[in-house]
């Protein structure tokens, strides 16, 4: 059977801020080919590599990657709030399947995703419960990473198992591309970030919109240029567009947090969904790449990026 791929970046600020005319127009229209692009591969599973921003995952037990049996949103940012439709028993076997292949994997009977997750499945399928979906946590946010080559190998090990099962695969990576929004870390963190940091689920209302307020404060400083955060790095964004497209992904292997960090900024690392949904992609076999988009767009925090492509 094909299998298909979506891979996009995400922001709490889509649909909110305010961008540039052209901007918008060609960000609507890359959106809705997205779109129409999965209508017409008409998937009946969905896999979902995506990011959390410490609302599901936090410092107290923070695993490389997580999937998830059973999975909520919790509706930030005006996401989508609510249950998935995961099929548990093929989960369980995914799971197993990867864990067999030699790569260690969580997994969650309870797991939380924020817009990471949320965002793309809206945009995409129209909704949480469109088609049934297996959400992949993989961690983007938290030091230390784990080693792109083992990203790449757990997205082969998923390629594989979804290979065997005789549906319409869509595989999707959320995240990214250069991008270095106030999200707290651990290291010079406040008290009252360490806390949040390391056990901060369900906040109050009032909690959770001053950090929204503050991600959209800063976006309006960084769109005017004051703000003291990393600028994008359009160069970085569109090497890395390139390799996936190329299906070059072990030209990865080597690059190290620290260095993607000094270069694409602190959330750089969610590009590791992409690096997992296109290793699964091309584990299901030789892939052509359909779409592609890509703008900086600060307004957004993000160097913002679509990639469509399907086995060949």
């Amino acid at each position: 059977m094909p299998t298909a791929l979506v891979c996009l970046s995400h922001s709490p600020l889509l649909g909110s801020a305010t961008l540039p005319e052209e901007t918008e127009a060609a960000l609507a229209a890359a959106l809705a080919r997205a779109g129409e692009f999965v209508a017409e591969f008409d998937p009946t599973l969905v896999v979902v590599f995506a990011p959390d921003h410490y609302n599901g995952f936090f410092h107290e037990l923070m695993p490389q990657y997580c999937v998830g049996l059973a999975a909520s949103s919790v509706g930030d940012y005006g996401s989508a709030a609510g249950p998935l439709d995961v099929p548990a028993p093929v989960a369980e076997a995914l799971v197993a399947h990867v864990l067999d292949d030699g790569v260690d994997v969580a997994f969650s009977r309870r797991m939380l995703l924020d817009h990471g997750a949320a965002q793309p499945l809206e945009l995409l399928l129209g909704g949480l419960t469109a088609r049934p979906v297996i959400p992949v946590f993989v961690n983007g946010v938290a030091p230390p990473f784990a080693p792109m080559r083992r990203v790449r190998l757990l997205g082969a090990s998923i390629g594989r198992f979804l290979g065997g099962l005789g549906e319409r695969v869509l595989v999707v990576g959320s995240g990214g591309l250069s991008h270095d929004p106030p999200v707290p870390r651990w290291a010079g963190a406040t008290p009252e970030q360490a806390a949040l940091l390391l056990a901060g689920r369900d906040p109050t209302p009032e909690a959770r919109a001053a950090r929204e307020g503050r991600v959209r404060d800063t976006a309006r400083a960084f769109a005017a240029g004051t703000a003291p955060i990393r600028d994008l790095n359009p160069s970085w964004d569109e090497r890395f567009l390139d390799l996936c497209a190329a299906g070059a992904l072990a030209e990865a292997d080597g690059w190290s947090p620290e260095a993607m960090t000094a270069e694409a900024g602190a959330s750089s690392h969610e590009v590791r969904t992409w690096l997992a949904a296109f290793a699964a992609l091309d584990a299901a076999g030789p892939y052509a790449v359909r779409d592609r988009f890509y703008r900086p767009i600060p307004e957004l925090i993000a160097g913002f990026g679509v990639l469509t492509a399907r086995t060949r």
